[in-house]
C-alpha cells in the first residue's frame, strides 16, 4: 500500500478520537497550499486516505490536527485558552511508493507522533 493515512487516539479517555477535522497542506516554497479538510470517523480514523497512491508526490507536507473541539465536547471543566487546539505536524515524503501513516496520539496537555505503518 502506498499514499498518506492517520489515525487519533485519545490517551486520557482511552479510546479512539472520533469527529476531528483534519486540514492537509503542501509547502510550496514558504506557503502552504491548502489540498483538503477531512474529519475522523468513530474509530479516529479516515474513510479513506488522505492522499492515494496516484495523489502523493514527493514533498513537505503539514497535517493540522483540530483536536480542541473534540475535548472541549468530552470535558466543560477545561479552562480557555485550551494548552492545545490545533497539533500540526511536518513531515517530508521522500518515496512516493511508499506508504505514509501519521498517527497521533493526544491528550489535553500533549501529543506524540510518528510515522507508523
Amino acid at each position: 500500500m502506498s499514499g498518506l493515512t492517520t489515525h487519533i487516539l485519545d490517551s486520557t479517555h482511552g479510546q479512539p478520537a472520533s469527529n476531528v477535522k483534519i486540514d492537509l497542506y503542501v509547502l510550496n516554497g514558504n506557503q502552504l497550499d491548502h489540498l483538503k479538510t477531512v474529519t475522523t470517523n468513530s474509530d479516529g480514523r479516515l474513510d479513506y486516505p488522505l492522499l492515494s497512491k496516484e495523489e502523493i508526490q514527493q514533498g513537505n507536507y503539514e497535517i493540522v490536527f483540530h483536536i480542541g473541539a473534540y475535548f472541549r465536547e468530552l470535558n466543560n471543566d477545561l479552562k480557555e485558552p485550551l494548552f492545545l487546539d490545533s497539533v500540526p505536524v511536518r513531515f517530508g515524503v521522500s518515496d512516493k511508493e511508499a506508504h505514509y501513516h501519521v498517527p497521533l496520539l493526544v491528550s489535553p496537555w500533549g501529543y506524540q507522533v510518528y510515522r507508523g505503518s
